[in-house]
């Protein structure tokens, strides 16, 4: 993988985590305190399913995510639980020009971001199962079958690239201690 130094990942925080664990909350609430002159940019993922207004993302049609595989529109693409989920290789210029890049990833594709970004902050939210239970039924886009299969996976340990920073957030309080320990780590 070709990789310009300006573009080692230095500035990029990669958010992971299970699925309602307060990601897209999380995110909401740092942008909502950034200032006009912050240097912090929250990229947007495009994924082929309907854009959710809690989530900072463009949908895309699986075809048209292929196609933007394939031109090299994505700087970061992965897919889980029958969806694609893609980052844009705009994060590249982002990072060159010195700013700070947030990203909403993936925990199975840190290893692969990563490689490609190796300085980039790994930051884990996790959440409390019992109240990653309440989260996943209250958003209603999934049966208890698959409620079940996400609170089984959320436990699951995840591949943690060796010389890889990461960082664990508990989102399973107030999202304010959350939010400001996230806005901490992105500020230092």
């Amino acid at each position: 993988m070709n990789i310009r130094p300006d573009t080692d990942g230095s500035g990029l925080f990669y958010v992971m985590g299970p699925s309602g664990s307060g990601k897209d909350s999380l995110l909401r609430a740092l942008r909502e305190r950034l200032k006009p002159a912050d240097p912090v940019v929250i990229a947007h993922r495009y994924i082929t399913r309907a854009a959710d207004a809690n989530e900072a993302s463009v949908a895309l049609t699986a075809d048209e995510f292929t196609r933007r595989v394939d031109l090299g529109c994505l700087a970061m693409h992965w897919q889980s639980h029958g969806l694609h989920y893609g980052i844009g290789v705009e994060i590249e210029q982002w990072l060159a020009q010195g700013l700070k890049v947030i990203v909403n990833g993936s925990r199975e594709y840190l290893p692969d971001a990563a490689a490609r970004y190796p300085k980039l902050c790994a930051v884990h939210v996790r959440v409390k199962p019992e109240v990653l239970a309440v989260r996943l039924r209250n958003r209603g886009r999934e049966t208890e079958i698959a409620i079940a299969k996400r609170l089984e996976r959320a436990t699951q340990p995840f591949d943690v690239p060796a010389g890889c920073r990461l960082v664990e957030i508990d989102n399973s309080g107030a999202l304010q201690d959350s939010a400001d320990a996230f806005a901490s780590l992105v500020a230092g």
